[in-house]
């Protein structure tokens, strides 16, 4: 698929965040090729005035102040929220990796968020971060599912990025999101991978605008035994699968001694978050 590039000056990659564990975020580009069919960063067309559909189209941001480090300090900072910041024009333009080269030197919570197997490039510079945890986003062990749903890295390689991440030092998350209810076999990855895993987050499906229908249109033809599940979920609004799944995600983690965060009530957090602020 032909993806259309161009290159936009901004001011400044820093911007103030609204996530729930996060004080700013730092997104080096606009859009993703990666071009995953739940991707809740598809609102960000409204502001970017691109007609390309989302994932067909990727801004690659330049910047040509340095970044304000001094604000940073104690701060948390996430690479990235509303793009894949290792996504394959990073390959080409290196602009994390310039970012990273100043973010060495901060003492900040920083978080690294993708789904490619890219990110081994620059372990180097990882690997000198202060207080840093990579999170790959996994949600199946399916390399046929994954392909229907995302572009990026294979399972395969991004398990095998975590562990080489593992195997340098590095903290590694396995950021199993998003859940998809009946199709995302939670305790298969886990049982794949807790060796060289520090932490597991869990994110539910979460359906709203574009995307819903198609998702819904995808479990009917492909997992037509499910699709009870998901109209009560996404168009009856019953939560019961959830806090079911919360419950049994808590007793397994607990019980094998897992490290975890539940981050299923994600839109709660942030209310929560703008409220106190």
């Amino acid at each position: 698929m032909e993806i259309a590039e161009k290159i936009i000056k901004v001011n400044n990659y820093v911007t103030k965040s609204n996530l729930p564990a996060s004080d700013y975020v730092i997104n080096p580009y606009i859009g993703c090729p990666h071009a995953c069919k739940y991707c809740y960063a598809c609102f960000m067309k409204r502001f970017t005035k691109h007609s390309e559909e989302w994932g067909t189209f990727i801004d690659i941001k330049e910047c040509d102040k340095s970044l304000n480090l001094k604000k940073l300090e104690g701060k948390s900072v996430f690479l990235s929220s509303v793009t894949d910041c290792y996504n394959s024009f990073e390959e080409k333009y290196r602009v994390t990796r310039r970012i990273l080269e100043q973010l060495v030197s901060v003492d900040c919570d920083l978080g690294v968020s993708t789904k490619s197997k890219l990110i081994l490039r620059d372990v180097d510079l990882l690997k000198q971060c202060k207080n840093l945890k990579v999170s790959m986003s996994i949600n199946t062990l399916d390399e046929d599912f994954k392909n229907d749903m995302d572009n990026a890295s294979s399972i395969q390689d991004r398990l095998l990025a975590l562990e080489e991440l593992h195997n340098q030092g590095i903290y590694t998350v396995l950021f199993m999101a998003p859940i998809f209810p009946h199709i995302t076999e939670f305790k298969a990855i886990i049982e794949k991978s807790y060796t060289y895993i520090d932490e597991y987050w869990f994110e539910n499906l979460n359906l709203r605008g574009s995307y819903k229908q198609k998702i819904l249109s995808y479990v009917s033809k492909k997992y037509p035994q499910f699709y009870d599940t998901y109209e009560k979920i996404y168009n009856r609004g019953d939560k019961g699968y959830w806090s079911d799944l919360a419950i049994e995600i808590k007793e397994y983690c607990r019980t094998n001694n897992i490290n975890y965060i539940n981050y299923f009530y994600h839109e709660e957090l942030v209310k929560a978050k703008l409220t106190n602020k």
